[in-house]
């Protein structure tokens, strides 16, 4: 190599070790999914990094029971993720990233996100934009019409009561083998999908919760004496105990249950597994004494308060909450937006069956039935709390081990001894 060769590379050389190389932030998301939400998640992320080369962002997918347990311990623990989809905004509020700061418009967020808003500030806060919601869900029923049909039992009209649909269901449940007639998810959150339409409130004036008023003792009372009369199956409720969620999505789509009380997030899902082996049908909120409301809730997106990297959390989220990105993914997962701009305009999702298309209608409508007393449930710090004594002692209630009347002497107290807990200074 000559002088001049070897100058010329030397220069290349120098340039190359001095100009600026543009270092690349990694944020992490800790995700669950239910359908396909996390494929398509995963695609539009890979959008945001195609055109924001300085961001990568890596989707951790855990359980859905991982949301619930264990983020909150590593949140407590400083060990958090920069982003994370979670379903309890009250109980994680205070490890939310406010995103106000660092977005480009922040009025628009609060146009079309404020009511879930409230939902995910701490209390008192009244301008915090932590988040966006992945989708609104609703409680309801999903209904197995072939084995009705089979039965040959008439489906409940739109303003069928609780008992109308229990008698029903327990006469199709007979006529064709179905050995879970009536199934509910062993959840809090849905067991107040009952409750509110039986008139329970749990919020007293302070913001506090005041779980056993007279609606949840009438609901509670429905769920053990439909396990006694055989409506509802022990072997659902008494495989887990404690706070631990039990679906029967695996019940349902093997056609052995006629009635499941669960939610529209189930439609993508059961729109692929079910298939064609059964036709099954969305169907309105049982009506209690008190209203046919079920229980509102959802998914979001929030950003994590300890993140090291709050500007490019809040770009992340900023690209994923657009009106274009979050209309794709709604049409895309078949999911109820929870996005008042795009719900007004209407999604056009995509690849869904005619029954699946109905479903979404039919849980679309009953956000119109939705009582203001389950908004202010689902929106309130403590509700976690009381989902969670709700659903252990009224198993046990179930199971026999104690009676329904001390099973909600120890909703109260456990609910109180938490509360107080929490508030600790």
């Amino acid at each position: 190599m000559n002088r001049r060769h070897w100058l010329a590379g030397a220069l290349v050389a120098a340039a190359l070790a001095s100009s600026p190389v543009q270092a690349q932030t990694t944020l992490r998301m800790t995700w669950y999914s239910d359908g396909n939400e996390g494929e398509v998640m995963r695609d539009l992320l890979n959008r945001f990094e195609a055109g924001n080369p300085g961001i990568k962002v890596v989707l951790d997918t855990v359980p859905f029971k991982a949301i619930n347990e264990n983020l909150p311990v590593q949140l407590a623990a400083g060990q958090g993720p920069d982003m994370a989809r979670i379903v309890d905004f009250g109980g994680l509020a205070k490890f939310a990233l406010d995103l106000r700061p660092h977005l480009a418009n922040a009025g628009a967020w609060e146009q079309n996100f404020g009511p879930f808003l409230e939902w995910m500030r701490e209390p008192g806060n009244t301008t915090a934009i932590p988040g966006y919601m992945t989708q609104l869900t609703v409680t309801g029923p999903l209904v197995n019409k072939t084995l009705f049909e089979q039965a040959g039992v008439a489906i409940p009209g739109p303003k069928a009561t609780w008992d109308d649909w229990a008698k029903a269901a327990k006469a199709v449940a007979d006529k064709v083998k179905a050995p879970y007639p009536v199934a509910f998810d062993r959840s809090g959150h849905r067991f107040f999908g009952l409750a509110v339409s039986q008139g329970a409130k749990m919020i007293g004036a302070d913001g506090l919760p005041t779980p056993a008023d007279e609606g949840f003792r009438r609901a509670a009372q429905l769920i053990v004496d439909w396990h006694k009369s055989g409506v509802m199956s022990k072997e659902l409720w008494g495989s887990v105990s404690g706070t631990a969620y039990r679906g029967a999505n695996e019940e349902f789509k093997n056609a052995q249950v006629p009635f499941y009380l669960s939610g529209s997030w189930q439609i993508a899902q059961f729109d692929k597994t079910v298939g064609n082996a059964f036709d099954w049908i969305a169907a309105p909120t049982p009506c209690g004494p008190a209203n046919c409301s079920g229980m509102p809730g959802g998914a979001g997106v929030i950003g994590i308060k300890a993140t090291k990297h709050p500007a490019e959390v809040a770009k992340v989220m900023d690209f994923l909450a657009s009106e274009p990105i979050l209309s794709e993914f709604y049409a895309r997962t078949l999911f109820v937006p929870g996005h008042i701009g795009i719900a007004k305009k209407g999604v056009a999702y995509q690849g869904a069956s005619a029954q699946a298309a109905a479903a979404l209608k039919v849980f679309g409508d009953a956000v119109a039935a939705l009582d203001p007393a389950a908004y202010r449930i689902q929106g309130n710090a403590y509700s976690r709390i009381v989902f969670n004594a709700a659903i252990s002692r009224i198993g046990q209630a179930v199971a026999g081990e104690i009676a329904i009347d001390d099973a909600i002497r120890r909703i109260d107290a456990d609910v109180a001894q938490q509360v107080a807990e929490r508030n600790k200074k």
